[in-house]
C-alpha cells in the first residue's frame, strides 16, 4: 500500500536546507521573545494600539506558518516509525525551539484580556487586521478570565512538554512497539485490531486474547501516562478556576454547557436504539448477546473489492457526485501521494489527516479490507478538503475546534456510506448497512462511554495516582452504562488503547458532535439536491468551513438554520441512525 511522499518539503532530516529552517525558526522565535519584550506584550503592559496589536497579530501568524512547515515534517517520520533515532532527536529539538511559544501566547491571551467593550469596538474600527482576527481576540478575552499569574503561566506552558506533553509522547512511542503473541507469530497491536474486523470469529477472539494480553504487559507504563497527564490537567484546570476539567474543553471547542447538555442529552435517550442493533447483530452471528470482539465483526456479505485501490477509486468517483471540485481534490490526493495506507510494525494506530504546505495534507490511515477503512480514508480526506478551503485564511484564523473539525470528515463520509447503500442489493445491503451503523455506534455510545470514563478519571485523579485496576474497573463501567447489557466480554484496556486520553483534554464527545452536525448538514445538502440548488448549498458549505476558526459553533450553526443549543436538532439528526436500525432489524428479520 502507498507511503506518503515528503520529498517535497525537504530531501530528508538530515539536509541541510532542513537545518537551516530550524536554525532559523529558533532565531525567530528568540526575536519574538525580544519583540514582545520591547512592546511590553504581557497583563497591565503596553497601551493596545492598532499597530502595536497589528505587529504581534503578523509575527505571530508568520512564526506559526514556519513551525507547521518543520513540525508536520518531523511528525510525517515519528507517526509511522517511532524507531526513526534521527525523527525523535529532530522533533526533540522542534519541542525546545518552540517551547518559549506558549508562554508568549499566554502573554498575549493576558495583554488582550485587558480589554473592556468599548476599547475593543474602538480596536476593531481602527484596524482591519483586528477586525479579521476578531473571534480570535474575543476568546483570547475569554480565556483570560481563567489565567494563573503570569509567572504561574509561564512555568506551566515550559514545564508542559517534560509534564503531560512527556507523557503522551512515551505513551505514543510505547504502544505504537507493543506486540501481541497471536498463533506462534508477534503481531503489532495495530495489526491485532485490524484483525478484530476479520469474519472468521476464531480470528477475532484470539486476536482479542492477544491484544488483552499485551494491554496486560504495558499497563503500568500507561496507567503512569494517564497518572501524568490526567493529574497536571486536572489541577491547572482548578487552578485557573474552572468549575470541572469539562469547562475548559468546552470554551476549546467553541461551544457552551448547554449545547453540551443538550447534545448528551439526546444521545442517552437514544441509546436503547442503538441496543437494539446490538441485539440484532449478535442474533445474526448465532450468540445470545455480542463479546468485544464482535463489535466490529463483519455482517452481510460484500461482492465489492475493498482493497486500497479499489477503494480509493470508489472514494473518488462519488467525491465526483457531489461536485467536480471535491472529486479532483480525491484525484490530486492520490496522484500526489498524500497517504501512508497501511499498518506496519512501529507505526501509530488509528488515522488522522495533517496539513502539510500550501493547500496540501497528508494523511495516515491503517488500511484493511473493509467498507469501513473506505468510510476511514474519506473520513480523513474530508478533513484534508477542509485545508484546502481554509487556506486562504491565515494560521490563526485557521485554528479550528474538534467540534467543527469533524464536519467535512463526517459530510465526506456519509457521501461514501449512501453510494454504497444505494446500490447494494441482499447480503451486500446488509453488509453496507452493518458499516454505517457500526461506525455511528462507536461514535455515539462509544464515545459516550469515553466521556463517563473521563470524567470518572478526573474525579479520581483529583485524589491520587489510580492503579491500573482501577482503570480497568472504571472503564469496563463506562462500557456497561453505555452499551447496556448488550455485550458479554468488555474490553478493560481502551483506556490505554485510545491516544485520545492522552491527548487534550475530553477528546471524545467532539466527534459525537461532529456526526450529529455534520448528518444535519448533510439532510440540508439532500434537500437543496432534490430542489435544484446545489451550487447554492455547495458555495455556503465551502463558506462554512473556510470560517470555522472565525466564530464559534452556535454561531455558525445558524448560518444553516440549526440551533444546537435545543434536544430536537440532535434527536432528528440520531433519528437518522435510528432509521437505519429500524431497517436492519427488518433486514435480519430480529
Amino acid at each position: 500500500m502507498p507511503r506518503w511522499r515528503t520529498d517535497d518539503l525537504y530531501p530528508g532530516l538530515d539536509d541541510a536546507r532542513f537545518e537551516a529552517d530550524l536554525t532559523a525558526l529558533n532565531a525567530d522565535v528568540q526575536a519574538l521573545e525580544r519583540q514582545f519584550d520591547d512592546l511590553n506584550i504581557r497583563k497591565d503592559g503596553a497601551e493596545m494600539t492598532p499597530a502595536t496589536l497589528e505587529t504581534v497579530l503578523g509575527a505571530l501568524n508568520a512564526l506559526s506558518r514556519q513551525r507547521q512547515r518543520l513540525g508536520v515534517y518531523v511528525n510525517a517520520f515519528t507517526s509511522v516509525d517511532s524507531r526513526n533515532a534521527l525523527a525523535q532527536q529532530k522533533q526533540g529539538e522542534l519541542t525546545t525551539i518552540t517551547l518559549p511559544l506558549g508562554p508568549l501566547r499566554s502573554r498575549l491571551t493576558a495583554w488582550l484580556g485587558g480589554l473592556d467593550d468599548e476599547a475593543l469596538q474602538n480596536l476593531l474600527a481602527a484596524s482591519d487586521l483586528a477586525r479579521e482576527h476578531e473571534f480570535f481576540i474575543r476568546k483570547a478575552v475569554k480565556y483570560a478570565r481563567h489565567q494563573m499569574t503570569p509567572p504561574e503561566e509561564d512555568l506551566a506552558a515550559r514545564l508542559h512538554p517534560s509534564g503531560a506533553g512527556g507523557w503522551g509522547k512515551l505513551h505514543g512511542n510505547y504502544t505504537s512497539q507493543l506486540l501481541g503473541e497471536y498463533r506462534g507469530q508477534q503481531l503489532p497491536v495495530t495489526a491485532l485490531r485490524v484483525l478484530a474486523s476479520d469474519a472468521d470469529p476464531g480470528v477475532r477472539k484470539d486476536a482479542f486474547d492477544a491484544e488483552i494480553a499485551a494491554w496486560k504487559t504495558a499497563e503500568l507504563v500507561c496507567a503512569a501516562c494517564m497518572n501524568g497527564i490526567k493529574g497536571e490537567q486536572g489541577t491547572l484546570a482548578a487552578r485557573r478556576g474552572f468549575v470541572d476539567p469539562v469547562e475548559p474543553s468546552l470554551l476549546m471547542n467553541n461551544i457552551d454547557r448547554e449545547t453540551l447538555d443538550a447534545m448528551l442529552g439526546a444521545v442517552k435517550r437514544s441509546l436503547p436504539d442503538f441496543h437494539r442493533y446490538f441485539r440484532a447483530k449478535a442474533k445474526v452471528l448465532g450468540k445470545e448477546k455480542m463479546d468485544w470482539w464482535d463489535i466490529t465483526a463483519p455482517v452481510g456479505e460484500s461482492q465489492t473489492e475493498w482493497l486500497y485501490p479499489a477503494g480509493a477509486d470508489f472514494v473518488e468517483k462519488q467525491f465526483r457526485t457531489y461536485s467536480a471540485k471535491m472529486g479532483d481534490f480525491a484525484a490530486r490526493a492520490f496522484r500526489e501521494d498524500w497517504i501512508d495506507a497501511g499498518p506496519r510494525d512501529g507505526k501509530r494506530g488509528g488515522a488522522f489527516c495533517m496539513g502539510w504546505e500550501g493547500d496540501a495534507s497528508r494523511i495516515m490511515m491503517n488500511h484493511a479490507p473493509s467498507l469501513d477503512s473506505v468510510s476511514t480514508l474519506a473520513h480523513e480526506l474530508g478533513h484534508g478538503y477542509h485545508n484546502l478551503v481554509i487556506t486562504e485564511r491565515t494560521p490563526l484564523q485557521r485554528e479550528t475546534p474538534m467540534t467543527l473539525a469533524e464536519t467535512a470528515s463526517i459530510f465526506c463520509e456519509t457521501i461514501i456510506q449512501n453510494a454504497a447503500l444505494d446500490t447494494a442489493q441482499g447480503a451486500e445491503k446488509l453488509y453496507v448497512l452493518e458499516t454505517q451503523i457500526m461506525g455511528h455506534s462507536q461514535v455515539v455510545v462509544d464515545i459516550y462511554s469515553r466521556f463517563l470514563f473521563e470524567q470518572a478519571v478526573f474525579e479520581k485523579r483529583a485524589g491520587r495516582d489510580l492503579t491500573p485496576q482501577e482503570y480497568n474497573d472504571l472503564m469496563t463501567w463506562a462500557q456497561r452504562e453505555a452499551y447496556g447489557d448488550t455485550i458479554g466480554t468488555l474490553h478493560p484496556y481502551m483506556w490505554a488503547v485510545k491516544p485520545h486520553y492522552y491527548m487534550t483534554m475530553f477528546y471524545n464527545y467532539p466527534y459525537t458532535f461532529g456526526l450529529l452536525f455534520g448528518l444535519g448538514v448533510y439532510a440540508q445538502y439532500q434537500q437543496a439536491r432534490a430542489q435544484g440548488e446545489e451550487a447554492e448549498f455547495q458555495a455556503r458549505y465551502d463558506q462554512l468551513l473556510s470560517s470555522t476558526g472565525l466564530a464559534d459553533a452556535r454561531t455558525l450553526a445558524a448560518q444553516f438554520g440549526i440551533d444546537i443549543t435545543k434536544g430536537d436538532f440532535w434527536e432528528g439528526s440520531l433519528n437518522v441512525i435510528k432509521a437505519q436500525i429500524d431497517e436492519y432489524e427488518k433486514t435480519v428479520g430480529a
